[in-house]
């Protein structure tokens, strides 16, 4: 049969509507993409140029690291004051005693013989006195007979006389014998006192730390006293001895907090507290140190004495202040004429936190008008200054003081001697002041005058502005700063290379 013949099938058309929106959206990603790039690529051009930080308000803390060895607060050493055989040890390492309880016995022996051999020796002197009172009674009987019949002049006077020294020689001796009972009765006090001191007891309430003799062992106290045991008087409160290096120990002072660790407990961190900053300086190798003594709480008896520990005394904290990141003050900008550095930069700086400072004192009209006067004048000598040629000096301020322009004896001089100008220059404002306002002005004046002050060097609007500020605590990464500065404000710590 033939076949009913096919058309040939036609092609599908594609519908236009279904790309459309794929059409529209890959044109609007590259114009998307495109944007971006250029936006990069503007921001490189004019921000790429500088390494930023950004001004921050934050904590500052400043600490001192130091070592030390962890001891008993009271250790007691017990030792015997005696010689003899060691009878009994009732007290192991690590034992806990109490005041006054027995802990070890020295052989009594020796001791008990000497005082039977005292209490004979007593009752001997004794009877010797009793034999000299008698013959006493009898020489004063014959002394009063003689004497009688002398003045009836019926004996010699020379028997009166011999009756006389009779007596007195009975006297004494009865004076002799009553001496040796006191002598043989202290020396058999003297034995009875060793022979209490054969039983060792425990002077304090703790814990033994260390025991070093045996049942057994003889003692001999010839020369000094043997240390039988060392007893912890209370381990709950322990203390540090630190070794704080001479550069630090001016910023240490008793009640400072410490955190510390020890090696024996790896990731736990303790806490104690400056007691004492002791004055009995050790020179070890040409290192001069101080020890600092700090107190710590053992309640939960974790820490063992002879733990050495890694501490950190806490010398200064501020919280909630401007900080910044020390690679901003260390950056110096290439091109010398944007430097803000030198004694004039800091003493605009000083300036700014005197105006600062009067701002907060709630002056009146006439106050305001002698703090305007002195500023003037101050001002115009500032201006007389820069117009005069440089004297080529070393600065103590801003970069110069960074940049070691000057020893620290020089500084200190060049400070002291600018605040005493100041306080000449602000004498009649400051006898204006009430006393409140005076006192602080006074604090406020001085710790301007001592106080460090370098440029800074904000990004505005991509051109680098200069500015002074105020230099506090710092704890090795970040500064703290005051001045004309706010949070948020991007400072410049470096320069990228230019491609």
């Amino acid at each position: 049969m033939s076949q009913p013949s096919r058309k040939p099938a036609r092609p599908r058309r594609a519908r236009r509507g279904a790309s459309r929106p794929v059409i529209v959206v890959a044109a609007l990603l590259a114009a998307l993409a495109g944007w971006w790039l250029w936006q990069q690529r503007d921001t490189s051009g004019n921000e790429g140029a500088w390494r930023t930080t950004v001004v921050e308000r934050g904590n500052i803390r400043v600490a001192i690291s130091a070592t030390g060895t962890l001891s008993a607060t009271s250790t007691v050493v017990v030792g015997s004051q005696i010689s003899g055989q060691v009878t009994d040890v009732l007290v192991d390492f690590n034992d806990t005693v109490e005041r006054n309880q027995v802990i070890a016995r020295i052989d009594p022996s020796s001791y008990q013989a000497q005082i039977e051999q005292g209490n004979a020796q007593i009752a001997s002197a004794r009877a010797s006195l009793a034999q000299a009172q008698a013959s006493l009674a009898n020489a004063e009987a014959d002394y009063r007979r003689k004497a009688g019949l002398g003045e009836q002049q019926l004996v010699a006077r020379s028997d009166v006389d011999l009756a006389r020294a009779a007596r007195d020689q009975a006297r004494a001796q009865v004076a002799s014998a009553q001496a040796q009972i006191r002598q043989q009765t202290a020396s058999t006090l003297t034995t009875q006192v060793n022979l209490d001191r054969t039983v060792i007891r425990s002077p304090v309430d703790g814990v033994v730390l260390t025991r070093t003799i045996e049942p057994g062992q003889t003692v001999a106290a010839s020369l000094q006293a043997p240390e039988l045991f060392t007893i912890a008087e209370d381990l709950s409160k322990m203390q540090i001895e630190l070794a704080v290096d001479e550069a630090d120990i001016g910023q240490v002072v008793a009640g400072q907090q410490v955190t510390f660790t020890v090696d024996a407990f790896q990731g736990r961190q303790f806490r104690g507290e400056v007691l004492q900053v002791r004055l009995a300086a050790t020179d070890t190798s040409n290192v001069i140190t101080y020890p600092v003594m700090v107190g710590v709480d053992n309640s939960d008896g974790t820490l063992l004495p002879g733990l050495t520990v890694n501490a950190e005394i806490e010398v200064s904290r501020r919280d909630d202040v401007l900080v910044v990141s020390n690679a901003a003050l260390r950056y110096q900008p290439s091109d010398a004429g944007a430097r803000a550095g030198g004694q004039g930069g800091a003493r605009n700086g000083m300036v700014d936190e005197l105006v600062r400072l009067a701002g907060s004192l709630g002056l009146d009209g006439a106050q305001q008008a002698a703090f305007d006067q002195a500023m003037g004048e101050i001002q115009a000598r500032a201006s007389a200054r820069q117009a005069a040629p440089p004297s080529g000096g070393p600065s103590m301020f801003g970069g110069g003081m960074r940049r070691n322009g000057g020893s620290a004896g020089m500084q200190a001089q060049m400070r002291q001697r600018l605040v005493q100008r100041y306080q000449q220059d602000f004498d009649d404002f400051r006898a204006s002041l009430g006393e409140d306002q005076r006192a602080r002005w006074d604090r406020e004046l001085l710790a301007v005058g001592n106080a460090r002050f370098a440029p800074l060097y904000r990004l505005a609007g991509n051109v680098p502005q200069a500015v002074m500020v105020r230099i506090g605590a710092s704890d090795g990464s970040n500064t703290e700063i005051a001045g004309d500065i706010a949070e948020g404000d991007v400072i410049i710590t470096g320069e990228r290379a230019r491609q």
